[in-house]
């Protein structure tokens, strides 16, 4: 995932969230602590997603290897009949 793409999108998502929440309430003090919530949020999900690619790329070892092993089939023709 890029993260400069993804921080601008972060920054354009809170900074909306922002905007409506201050047009609903009424107040800035709102409008402050629902981006800062949408940043936290959208930050703890990054990390998330980036704990998850880095645990999925962990070669498996043992017996888990072994039995997710798929080797390739015998070659034994396309399974046309002429």
């Amino acid at each position: 995932m890029y993260f400069p793409q993804f921080l601008v999108g972060m920054l354009v998502t809170s900074f909306v969230v922002a905007i409506w929440i201050g047009v609903e309430t009424g107040s800035g003090w709102a409008a402050l602590g629902g981006a800062l919530l949408t940043l936290v949020v959208l930050q703890v999900g990054y990390v998330v997603l980036i704990i998850r690619l880095i645990l999925n790329q962990i070669p498996k070892t043992g017996a888990a290897a072994s039995a997710s092993a798929n080797p390739a089939p015998p070659l034994r023709g396309d399974g046309v009949s002429l």
